[in-house]
């Protein structure tokens, strides 16, 4: 299995050689409750490190999904436009957002492998 890594903002990145699979964790979908809208980006965008790169809105409220590096919008994840719900049932498989090519491999070592993103879950209480 290629290996995960995550974001303080609830994103999780599977990196694939020079591809990166984007989504949002278990604990962001329990957090905004039942997904009713999922915008996402478009193929060839190019994004920049924090750009906005969609939105996910639910029954209560609506939240972005930022891209965790540099990059390209490669592919998209159209089974979310018609069954948003993807994301609360399978946040961390099924329901990921967008596939990013990776413009700057190091701008990766910022991110938090499995036990620093479940480290930085207990310490916001």
């Amino acid at each position: 299995m290629a290996d995960v890594k995550y974001t303080e903002e609830h994103e999780w990145i599977q990196v694939e050689g020079d591809v990166a699979l984007i989504g949002i964790t278990d604990y962001a979908q329990e957090q905004l409750g039942d997904v009713v809208f999922v915008e996402l980006p478009k193929v060839g965008a190019a994004l920049n490190k924090s750009d906005e790169a969609s939105v996910v809105e639910s029954v209560k409220a609506a939240a972005e999904i930022y891209a965790p590096f540099d990059g390209e919008i490669v592919e998209v994840n159209g089974a979310l436009e018609d069954n948003p719900g993807l994301v609360n049932s399978d946040a961390e498989g099924g329901g990921w957002f967008f596939k990013l090519k990776i413009s700057d491999a190091a701008q990766l070592e910022g991110l938090l492998d499995a036990d620093a993103y479940a480290k930085f879950l207990e310490s916001l209480g």
